[in-house]
């Protein structure tokens, strides 16, 4: 036996030390002796590594995919940081993988030192002061294998005091620089550009979800943007997209995945950019509170295969001769285009394979009626109930344009139709309204493999819509019908019974997973159990839920059956599910409990049987047969039968007479002009005005001088005149500026006084003006053209002022002479 410390007992701190052998040192005179021979005793790391790595381990792809496999497992994490912590060789694998995907920022905080931290067991209540350098060295060392994290700011893990102090004592740019996907959730504009520090240089997808619009989002777009090696991008917004959304990300031509919620996206240039990336292959949109036009301007400016470019379509705008002055119609055509056309755009969403959808049925169709693109996932959130049309619309559309591609179709509720359903759970409301979703409006869908359907109130399906299924999709694989319907006990059954999945067992042989509420009642007949061809060799998962049953041992022996090798019986207890049947829960769990022992048994029985006959082909044989087709001539005599006969037609004629006497009515009018007299006083206005015009006169003494008489005077004599002697004329004695503004002055008044003059002449008898009487009588001797055509008064009266107008111009023995006016 050993003498060793007893096992029964915890041996003592100095019993252990004891017992540790202690290695023999050599004496010095050796050590000197044997220091020249001395070997070095290290050996590489990499030959303990190769002797410690089991196969699977020589391989990193290997090893990556087994540690996926186990942290995916219930606990799987927790056993993964064990091997972790246990096995060097597997510490960098495991690490690499439990880093890999965070779902928060509380581990990364929880590596700085727990003195900085408010409480070390909770990191995301705080800090107490700034980090320092040396309280990076963790953080910085387990960021370099994180490639992908999300914050929630309504979550509430994290205090808003950590992300400020994050940015601003942080000592490298990006604190996560092999960071690859990026989820952030904020409300506020703060919070927002707190995400800056996370968009390293190889960031590929960014999911970005923010209540409110900042002023600066546009330069956070832009940034995001900058990263020429993003595949995928998801913007939700409460409020509506920036405007400049496409031109911001038009050189992302490398997205593959793009997802907008948000007012605004379905704007006509949203719908060509998107359609415009060329490899495109998920896309989601909001559809919710939207118009079925505003669905249809979504396809508006996609001009790929839609004829807008050809001339003589109807979208052209070129008549494709001279057509500079031709009117544009593009709109009108659009809108002919819009109310014309029924087929999907050829060429729109090329390589799109994955399509989410949010809104109504109506919404949900006019949007799948565009798309020829070859689908294989389609996710519809839809609004529930659907109207019938729609529904039938949109079960149509799926069939008719997806059917040779699509392989997994998901329907499920908005969140409208969702919270409808808590308010009733939660509250005395009352149950839900059950309604009927029908799939026989499906046709053939050969590939798919996955359908699931999970509404709150369209929870209603029928025995003949388990039919149909069985037969368009021979594929399935999983089939889910609204396995968390709740049918309560004051109502009716669920519609399905439990020997209604026959034809799927029978038919579907590749299903393996089944989800949906039945009630196993008493079977009606037991020919079910005559025949092994509604046995499912590959159906593994039954999913009941709030199944009813009656008889727990009769639906055991039923299940065993139908599904020997079922590993799974999932239904609703009291522990995980609220509103149960306490009755259907028990008899489940009877089931679940006697349903391994009668599939053993029933496996066992069909072990013992014997096996069935090898197939025998049956005989053949070589025969020949004499296909020569007999023919015959025949001729047939076909002569008509004619015959005449005659019809005699006479029309029949009829005489009478119309009198056509027109009626006359006489009328007298009385047609006498009626005269009217009316009198106009014509007064004239007459103004009188005086100028003075007389000249400045000097008096001085010339000598008298006597000239010959001119041929004036002789011509004057003959007539008769007085006789003039030749004098020398009175405006030679006058000043020439004088004599030119009483000229002027004559002239004026002559020129105002025309119209009076004028007016005047067409009078019988016409008064002489005093105003020019008096001027002339005042100023000069009358003329022979005065006295010639004066009247006779006038003339008396100027012969008789003659002699004083001389005496008034003369001094001493000056001639008297005829002087004319000097303002004639």
């Amino acid at each position: 036996m050993s003498n060793g410390p007893s096992l029964s007992r915890r041996s003592s701190l100095a019993d252990y030390i004891s017992a540790i052998p202690r290695p023999r040192l050599a004496s010095l005179r050796s050590r000197k002796s044997t220091a020249s021979l001395r070997v070095d005793p290290y050996t590489p790391y990499a030959v303990y590594q190769q002797k410690m790595f089991p196969a699977i381990l020589r391989d990193a792809d290997v090893t990556q995919k087994l540690l996926e496999a186990i942290l995916e497992t219930p606990g799987g994490r927790r056993s993964v940081s064990r091997l972790a912590r246990t096995c060097k060789a597997f510490k960098e694998p495991a690490l690499n993988v439990l880093w890999r995907d965070l779902d928060s920022l509380t581990p990364l905080l929880g590596l700085f030192p727990s003195t900085i931290l408010r409480r070390a067991r909770r990191p995301g209540l705080g800090l107490t002061k700034p980090p320092e350098k040396q309280d990076w060295v963790r953080f910085l060392a387990y960021a370099e294998r994180v490639r992908s994290i999300a914050y929630v700011e309504s979550s509430g893990n994290i205090h808003p005091t950590i992300l400020p102090l994050l940015d601003e004592h942080k000592p490298v740019q990006h604190l996560l620089p092999n960071l690859t996907s990026l989820t952030w959730k904020v409300e506020s504009a703060a919070s927002l550009e707190r995400c800056r520090m996370f968009l390293g240089p190889k960031v590929e997808a960014v999911v970005l979800e923010v209540g409110t619009r900042s002023a600066k989002m546009n330069d956070l777009l832009e940034e995001i943007a900058s990263h020429k090696g993003l595949t995928a991008f998801s913007f939700t917004l409460h409020t509506n997209l920036p405007d400049d959304l496409t031109e911001t990300f038009h050189d992302n031509v490398a997205l593959e995945k793009v997802a907008l919620t948000a007012p605004g996206a379905l704007a006509a240039k949203v719908g060509k950019w998107a359609s415009a990336l060329p490899q495109l292959k998920t896309f989601a949109v909001d559809l919710s509170a939207r118009t079925t036009t505003a669905v249809e301007g979504f396809f508006e400016e996609i001009s790929t295969g839609s004829g807008y470019s050809t001339p003589s379509s109807v979208g052209g705008t070129d008549s494709g001769v001279f057509s500079s002055d031709e009117f544009d119609f593009s709109e009108a055509r659009k809108a002919a285009v819009r109310l014309t056309r029924e087929g999907p755009r050829r060429g729109a969403f090329a390589k799109l394979n994955n399509l989410t959808l949010t809104g109504d049925a109506a919404n949900l169709a006019t949007f799948l009626r565009h798309l020829t693109s070859p689908l294989t996932q389609l996710d519809l959130i839809m609004e529930d109930p659907p109207a019938a049309v729609d529904w039938h619309d949109v079960c149509t559309i799926i069939c008719d344009h997806f059917s040779d591609t699509l392989q997994s179709l998901r329907i499920n509720a908005t969140s409208g139709s969702r919270f409808g359903e808590l308010v009733r759970a939660t509250s005395r409301g009352g149950d839900a309204p059950m309604r009927e979703l029908p799939l026989t409006y499906l046709s053939f869908l050969p590939r798919l493999w996955r359908l699931e359907i999970d509404l709150p109130e369209s929870v209603i399906f029928q025995d003949r819509d388990i039919v149909h299924i069985s037969r368009i999709c021979p594929n399935i694989e999983v089939l889910r019908l609204c396995p968390f319907a709740r049918f309560p006990l004051s109502g009716p059954p669920p519609p399905i019974t439990l020997e209604s999945i026959v034809p799927l067992t029978r038919d579907c042989r590749r299903l393996h997973t089944l989800g949906l509420v039945v009630n196993a009642a008493e079977l009606q007949s037991d020919d079910v159990y005559s025949t092994r061809v509604v046995c499912s060799r590959s159906l593994l998962r039954l999913h009941v839920g709030h199944s009813w049953v009656k008889n727990p041992l009769q639906t055991a022996v039923l299940l065993s059956h139908l599904t020997p090798h079922l590993e799974t019986l999932k239904y609703f207890n009291e522990k995980n599910r609220a509103g149960i049947v306490e009755a259907n829960a028990v008899s489940w769990q009877r089931v679940a409990e006697l349903l391994p022992h009668l599939q053993h048994i029933r496996l066992s029985e069909r072990k013992l049987q014997p096996p069935p006959a090898p197939y025998v082909p049956p005989p053949k044989a070589d025969k020949s047969v004499d296909a020569t087709v007999a023919t015959a001539d025949a001729a047939v005599s076909a002569h008509p039968e004619v015959a005449e006969f005659a019809v005699q037609a006479e029309p029949e004629l009829v005489d009478f007479g119309v009198q056509m006497a027109p009626e006359t009515v006489e009328v007298s009018i009385d047609a006498t002009p009626i005269y009217m007299e009316v009198e106009i006083m014509a007064a004239p206005e007459m103004c009188e005005q005086s100028v003075d015009a007389v000249p400045q006169t000097e008096e001085k003494g010339t000598e008298p001088m006597i000239l010959a008489e001119s041929d004036t005077g002789s011509e004057a004599s003959d007539e008769g005149d007085h006789l003039v002697n030749a004098v020398p004329s009175i405006s030679m004695f006058i000043p020439s500026a004088a004599s030119g503004i009483a000229n002027i002055t004559y002239r004026v008044v002559r020129f105002y006084t025309a119209p009076f003059r004028f007016v005047f002449s067409f009078m019988p008898t016409m008064p002489a003006m005093p105003l020019l009487s008096r001027f002339s009588t005042a100023h000069a001797s009358p003329s022979n053209y005065e006295l010639k055509y004066a009247p006779e008064q006038e003339k008396h009266a100027l012969a008789d002022s003659e002699p004083a107008s001389a005496a008034a111009h003369t001094n001493g023995s000056a001639i008297v002479a005829d002087i004319n006016p000097v303002c004639q």
